[in-house]
Parts: structure tokens; sequence; C-alpha cells
């Protein structure tokens, strides 16, 4: 059984067309079964993975109160969405699997909940940055205003305008097919989706992190705990593999077509891969960086709690006030 590969290998929420049309002057699409097989196999590893990392944040969530798994838990789960959404339903379902006409108004919605879930990735992954930025250079502040009713009251805020901003998206215009000039609404949403998930978020992200660097290099210290690293590996990790995309998009926008010109096709194609694989990488920077993060998955794989008392520092206490000067030597409870 041989599997159809598509001209065009992106998704929706790339513009891709399901009704297709004949063009003599179409790109060709160099990857050919590549990405079919690359989005299967991130689906395939990185949804189970994804998953099992929402379970194990979420018992740390609720077990040590603290604001930054909470933000860990949300940005997990935007990845989530942006795999079935994105991945499954925008290229492996409606391009592999149907290959054929899909309703226009079905396209349209899958693109409003594909840019939803991307946007609400970037902006909690900004939201984590901002309050290491507050636990670091204003402990006493943050001390007042971080606890978890708070911080799930400003998840929830975050994903409602990441909803929002989704909505415009509906009318997003097929990157892959369209070979005349950009119209203004096709430019005021390029600009929108490139502003929105990848220049404000970064400057903010860059500068944020930038300051924290600083303070730690002032205050002498190798580093500030394992969460302040967590951040830094996933701020960098998303700017470095969301990069490709919004170079392409303004190229796309102001250079070339990707209809008419292949190494555009090529370039689009790239990106939105390398871009995708942000949706995996998270969970296993959490393993390499955090110890309790992986004490808690190997609890999750158990399908039970360690056994015995939690040992010292290990996060999930605080360790053991000084004892009364009641109990000396000798006597007893």
């Amino acid at each position: 059984m041989t599997v159809p590969v598509p001209n065009s290998t992106a998704v929706p929420w790339a513009g891709v067309a399901a009704r297709p049309e004949p063009d003599l002057e179409r790109s060709p699409c160099l990857v050919g079964i590549v990405p079919i097989v690359y989005y299967s196999v991130l689906l395939g590893l990185g949804l189970p993975v994804n998953i099992l990392s929402a379970v194990a944040l979420s018992r740390l969530a609720t077990r040590t109160k603290k604001s930054s798994y909470w933000y860990l838990l949300a940005l997990t789960t935007s990845d989530i969405l942006i795999q079935v959404f994105i991945i499954f339903m925008g290229f492996i379902l409606q391009t592999v699997i149907l290959a054929r006409a899909v309703p226009s108004a079905f396209i349209h919605t899958v693109n409003v909940l594909e840019f939803t879930a991307s946007h609400a990735s970037t902006w909690v992954t900004v939201l984590l940055t901002v309050d290491r930025y507050v636990a670091l250079c204003h402990p006493l502040r943050y001390r007042a205003v971080s606890y978890p009713q708070r911080t799930r009251r400003i998840i929830a805020a975050v994903f409602a305008a990441a909803l929002a901003t989704g909505i415009p998206f509906y009318w997003w215009l097929d990157v892959w097919r369209d070979a005349d000039p950009p119209t203004a609404l096709d430019t005021a949403l390029k600009w929108l989706h490139c502003v929105t998930i990848y220049f404000l978020p970064c400057s903010i992200l860059l500068a944020t992190n930038s300051i924290i660097i600083l303070k730690l290099k002032r205050w002498r210290r190798a580093g500030g705990g394992k969460t302040t690293a967590l951040l830094l590996a996933v701020t960098t990790a998303f700017v470095v593999l969301w990069a490709p995309r919004a170079v392409v998009m303004m190229c796309h926008l102001y250079v070339a077509s990707v209809r008419r010109d292949w190494r555009m096709h090529l370039a689009l194609d790239i990106a939105n891969m390398v871009a995708m694989l942000n949706t995996s990488l998270n969970f296993f920077l959490y393993c390499f960086v955090s110890q309790t993060f992986r004490r808690t998955v190997g609890e999750v794989l158990r399908g039970h709690p360690r056994h015995g008392p939690p040992r010292r520092g290990s996060g999930h206490f605080p360790p053991p006030a000084l004892k009364p000067l009641e109990l000396l030597a000798g006597t007893t409870l």
C-alpha cells in the first residue's frame, strides 16, 4: 500500500489548502514523504511524554504550591493542544488520512484552534519568565503576590487572551497557494502572527532573562537554582526553534511566494518541522535539569508515591525546624 504524498506538506496553521487546484507554476514539494514520517514520530513520541509530564507537574503543583509548577503545567497543556490541533488534525488527519476535500468551515475553525494553542504556549513561557524574574529580583513582593489561586487566574486569563487573538486567524490566507501580491488582510494577519508568536514575546524573554543573569552574576552565584536553569533551557529552546518560522513568514510576505518559489516552499516546510519540535522537547529538558521532576515521573510510572518519609531538600516539604528546648537528650515525647 502506497501513501499519497501531498504537494504541500504544511498544516492549515501554515496555510494548507484542502481543495487541490491545478496550477502549472506551483512549486514542487521537495521533502516528499519525510514530513509524514517526521510528524507521525513526533506525535507518537511527544503526546505520551507530554501527558506523562502533565500528570507529574500536576502532582508537584498540588504538593509544593509553587507557581512555577503551575506555569510549567500550563505550558505542557498548551503543547498537548498544539500536537492535537496542528500535528494531528491539521496535518495527519486532513492532509494524510483524508487526503480529499475538507469543508472550508472546518479548516477555518481548526485554524483558530491552532493559533490559539500556539499563542497560549508562547505567552505561558513569558509568564514563567516573569515569575522567575519577580522571585529572584523582588523576593518580598513575590511572596505576597504568588499563590496558587492567583496563578491559576492568570493562566486562565492568558488562555482566554490566546483564544481572542486566535479568532482573527479564521480568515488566515493560504500561504502555499497564494501567488498574488499580499492583500491588506494578508499582511495584517502575518504581522499579527509574527508579533504575537515571536517578536514581542522574544523581546520580553531576552530582556527579562538578561536581567536575571546579570543579577545572579552581581550576587556571585553560579546559578539561581534548578527552576532558573529550567527557565533558561525552556526559553532558549523556544527562541531558537521558532526563529526560522518567523523569518520565513516575513520572507514570504516581502520576498517571494511559496507557490512559485521552490526555495521558499522548502524553507517553510523545514521551519514548520523545527517549530513543532519544541512541543516534544520540554519533557526531556525537565528530566535533564530537575531531579525532583524525574523522581515524580518515576512515581507516576510506578502508579504510587515513593514510600517512606521525604528526604531533606527533596523539594516535597521544607526541612524540619530546630528541635524545641524541651526535647533534651534522654527525654521522650
